[in-house]
C-alpha cells in the first residue's frame, strides 16, 4: 500500500540553543543574563514544554495523527514552536529590561540643567569684604530653605566620631516621644563640613605610624564617607574669618587666585578646628618635628630611616654616628612617652636584623620633661611604673628640666634644681609639650571681649561661645575650654534662693538640694558636691547643725581653687561632639512637634529654649598610653591596670572598637598581623 511521504511542513524544527551574537553594543550584565538563560533556564522550560504538550489534554490531536498515519510528534510540532516562541519573547523582554535598570543613569533634563547653572554661576555677593555667599553646594540634589543651615569647621574627633554619627541617628528620648520621633527624616539640617583636610585622623594611634607599625591609611577615613550618611557637603578649604552679625564664614580655597575667597552662610555653626603646638617662646623650634598630623608622621618615619642609612655609611664619624641616633622627646605626656615606647620596640625588634652590629650601642632615646614625672596626668603608680620600665629599657628619662634652646645638631636644656644649663646633641627631636590656639581661633578671640584665655576659646556649660550671638556659634575639641564657673561671686543668689524659710541658714536639706541643683547647672563641680553630707559636717565650723553664709562662703572658695579645666584629649571632644549633636536633634523635636521631654520641664528663668536642656557633663572613661610591649591603663578613683601581653590587648582593644568604619578596623588588623609575621617595614619613600 503506498504511503504518503512526510509533509515538508510537519518535520522537526529544532531551535538551536547556541549563544547568541549581538550586533549592537550591550551591557555586559544583559549579556551575563542571556548566556545563563540560554545554559540553564532554558533547557528545564523546554522540558516541561514537551511533558505539557504530550500530557491527556492534547489526546485528540494523538488520536487524529493515528487516523492519518503521522506520528504524534510531527501533529504536536505547531504546539511546541508556539511555546518556544513565547519562549524566546520572554526571555527578550526580561533582558532588556534588566539592561535599562543596570544602565539606566540619571541626567537632568535641559531645563532643570539650565537653573542648576544659574544658580551656581549666579551667586549673590555681600558681607564686609564683599565676597560671593555660597547659598548653594554643587552637589547639593535640592535647594530647600526650610531647613537650619549647620556649618562645622573641622574633620577632628568632635565632628566624625560623634557628632556627624549622632545627627544621623535620631534622639533617643523617653516612650510618649517615640512614635513622632520615627516620622522625622534624616535631613533635619543642611550641613556643610569644611577643612583643609578631606579626612578623619584617628590621633591616638599617630605615633604608631611614625615607625610602621600601622600604615598611615590604616588610620585615616574620608570625611565624604561620614558626611554622605548625613547627606551633608564638604568643602576642602580654609575658614579665615567669622562674621557673627551676618553669619558668614570667610572661607579659602587654595588655588590662590583672586576667586578663591568667599562666604559660607549659617544658622549655627560649630568650630571644631583643633589647635597647634606651643613653643613657649623657645628659639630654634623649626628644627623641632611635631606629630599633629599624617604628614608629621611620615617626615618622623622617614627622618629615622635616614639617620640610619647616614650612619651606616662607612665615611661617617664616630660623633656623626652617635649625633644621628640620638632620638630626643621634649614632653613626658601620653604623645611623647608612646612615640619614645614604639621607637624602642621599631629600634630593638628591626633595626637590629638589618644595619649593622656596631650601630646598637650608638643609639639612644631621651625625654625631656618639665614636671617632676612623666604622664603626671595619670596616678602616680602609672608615673612610677613607666619611669622603672623605661630605665629598664635605656629609655633616658629627664624630668624638672627645662628646654631653652634647640640648635640645628644639639638641644640646650636648663635643670630646675641648680639652673644648670646642659646639651644633648640630636639626629632627630619631637616637640610634644602642649598646645596653643591657629590662626583662626585667634583670630575670633580677638574679635571677642569676652574671650580672655590665651589657649583656647572658652565657652559656657552648653558649649556656647562667649561673646557670640546666643544659641548659634558653638566651640568643641582642643580649640575650646568650657568656663570653670565662679561660684564665690554667686554666693549671694546660690543662698537665697537655697533658704527656702528664710530664717538666715541652710539646714541639711537645703544644702542638699542647693548642692544639687549647682552640680546640674556646673557639671564640672560634680566631684567636689557629689558628698554633701561630708561637705556639711566639714565646713560646719561651730557644729550647730547648720551652714552660715561665712561658712559656705568659705566652701565655695575652696571648691573654686580645685576646679581644673577639661583635659584637651580626644575622648573629650567625642563625648562633646556627642552632646552636640544629640541636643540639636532634641532641638528640631522640640520646634516641629512641640513636644518638651519632661526631665527639661524645670523652671528656668532664662527665655532660651536651650537652656533648658543639661549642661554637657564630662564623663571621665579613663587614660591609656603604650609605653613597649606593654601598657597602663588609669580609668579614676585610684583604679589603674599595668602590665605587658594583657594591658597591651586592653589598649589595641579600646581602639579597635572606636574605628569609624569596618575598613579601618580590617586594616589595623591586617597591620598588627604583618608586624607579627613579617616585622616593621624598613623602607622609606
Amino acid at each position: 500500500m503506498f504511503r504518503n511521504p512526510k509533509p515538508k511542513s510537519l518535520q522537526v524544527w529544532t531551535l538551536r540553543t547556541a549563544r547568541p551574537r549581538f550586533s549592537l553594543p550591550t551591557s555586559r550584565y544583559f549579556q551575563t543574563a542571556v548566556r545563563h538563560t540560554y545554559r540553564n533556564i532554558y533547557p528545564k522550560l523546554k522540558s516541561r514544554i514537551d511533558a505539557a504538550v504530550s500530557s491527556s489534554r492534547y489526546a485528540i490531536l494523538r488520536r487524529h495523527a493515528s487516523t492519518t498515519e503521522t506520528s504524534s510528534n510531527d501533529v504536536l510540532r505547531p504546539s511546541r514552536k508556539f511555546g518556544r516562541i513565547m519562549l524566546v519573547s520572554a526571555v527578550t523582554i526580561i533582558g532588556g529590561i534588566t539592561l535599562a535598570v543596570l544602565d539606566y543613569k540619571y541626567t537632568e533634563n535641559e531645563a532643570v540643567a539650565h537653573e542648576r547653572r544659574e544658580l551656581e554661576a549666579s551667586l549673590p555677593t555681600g558681607g564686609p569684604k564683599n565676597l560671593p555667599i555660597a547659598l548653594h553646594m554643587t552637589d547639593e540634589k535640592d535647594y530647600e530653605t526650610d531647613k537650619p543651615r549647620l556649618v562645622i569647621l573641622g574633620t577632628g574627633w568632635g565632628v566624625s566620631l560623634a557628632f556627624l554619627l549622632f545627627l544621623e541617628e535620631q534622639a533617643e528620648m523617653e516612650a510618649g516621644a517615640v512614635s513622632v520621633l520615627k516620622e522625622l527624616e534624616k535631613d533635619q539640617y543642611h550641613v556643610t563640613i569644611i577643612s583643609p583636610i578631606n579626612y578623619f585622623l584617628f590621633t591616638p594611634l599617630l605615633p604608631s605610624a611614625t615607625v610602621g607599625t600601622l600604615e598611615t591609611r590604616s588610620l585615616l577615613e574620608p570625611i565624604r564617607s561620614i558626611a554622605r550618611r548625613i547627606n551633608g557637603h564638604f568643602l576642602e578649604a580654609k575658614a579665615v574669618d567669622v562674621c557673627f552679625d551676618e553669619k558668614l564664614i570667610e572661607v579659602k580655597s587654595f588655588d590662590g587666585g583672586d576667586g578663591s575667597a568667599f562666604y559660607v552662610p549659617y544658622d549655627k555653626l560649630v568650630i571644631a578646628v583643633g589647635s597647634q603646638s606651643i613653643t613657649h617662646g623657645v628659639q630654634g623650634i623649626e628644627h623641632c618635628h611635631f606629630l599633629k598630623t599624617i604628614n608629621d608622621a611620615r617626615a618622623i618615619r622617614k627622618k629615622i630611616m635616614d639617620n640610619f642609612e647616614k650612619a651606616s655609611l662607612p665615611t661617617t664619624s664616630a660623633s656623626d654616628k652617635k649625633r644621628l641616633l640620638s632620638f630626643v622627646v621634649c614632653g613626658g605626656g601620653p604623645t611623647g612617652v608612646e612615640f619614645a615606647a614604639e621607637l624602642y620596640d621599631f629600634l630593638t625588634e628591626d633595626v637590629v636584623k638589618y644595619f649593622p652590629r656596631v650601630l646598637r650601642d650608638e643609639v639612644s632615646v631621651s625625654i625631656i620633661q618639665s614636671q617632676d614625672h612623666i604622664l603626671n596626668t595619670y596616678d602616680a603608680k602609672i608615673s612610677h611604673y613607666t619611669e622603672k620600665k623605661f630605665a629598664r629599657d635605656n629609655i633616658n628619662v629627664i624630668t624638672n628640666a627645662r628646654v631653652e634652646k634647640v640648635e640645628p645638631d644639639k638641644i640646650l636644656y636648663k635643670m630646675k634644681k641648680d639652673g644648670e644649663l646642659r646639651g644633648l646633641p640630636f639626629g632627630l627631636v619631637l616637640w610634644s609639650t602642649g598646645i596653643a590656639m591657629n590662626p583662626l581661633t585667634k583670630t575670633i578671640s580677638e574679635k571677642l571681649p569676652e574671650q580672655k584665655n590665651t589657649r583656647a576659646l572658652i565657652t559656657d556649660h552648653h558649649l556656647r561661645l562667649k561673646g557670640a550671638p546666643m544659641s548659634t556659634v558653638y566651640a568643641i575639641g582642643d580649640c575650646s575650654t568650657v568656663e570653670n564657673p565662679k561660684l564665690v561671686q554667686q554666693l549671694v543668689q546660690f543662698f537665697v534662693d537655697a533658704d527656702t524659710d528664710k530664717n538666715g541658714w541652710l539646714d541639711y536639706k537645703e544644702f542638699d538640694a542647693l548642692a544639687k541643683k549647682i552640680i546640674r547647672k556646673y557639671p564640672l563641680t560634680t566631684a567636689h558636691l557629689k558628698k554633701a553630707d561630708d561637705l556639711f559636717n566639714k565646713y560646719d565650723k561651730d557644729k550647730n547643725g547648720y551652714l552660715e553664709m561665712s561658712e559656705l562662703k568659705e566652701m565655695f572658695e575652696d571648691i573654686d581653687k580645685r576646679l581644673t579645666s577639661l583635659p584637651a584629649t580626644a575622648q573629650v571632644a567625642h563625648q562633646q561632639g556627642k552632646y552636640l549633636g544629640k541636643k540639636f536633634n532634641q532641638l528640631v523635636l522640640a520646634e516641629k512637634t512641640k513636644i518638651v521631654p519632661s526631665y527639661l520641664k524645670e523652671d528656668t528663668p532664662s527665655p532660651n529654649p536651650e537652656d533648658r536642656l543639661p549642661p554637657f557633663a564630662y564623663a571621665h572613661l579613663g587614660s591609656l598610653a603604650y609605653i613597649g610591649n606593654a601598657a597602663v591603663a588609669d580609668f579614676g578613683m585610684g583604679l589603674t591596670w599595668m602590665g605587658g601581653l594583657s594591658a597591651v590587648y586592653l589598649w589595641r582593644s579600646i581602639y579597635f572598637s572606636e574605628q569609624v568604619s569596618l575598613r579601618t578596623r580590617a586594616m589595623l588588623a591586617l597591620d598588627w598581623t604583618k608586624r607579627f609575621l613579617f616585622g616593621r617595614d624598613i623602607s622609606k619613600f
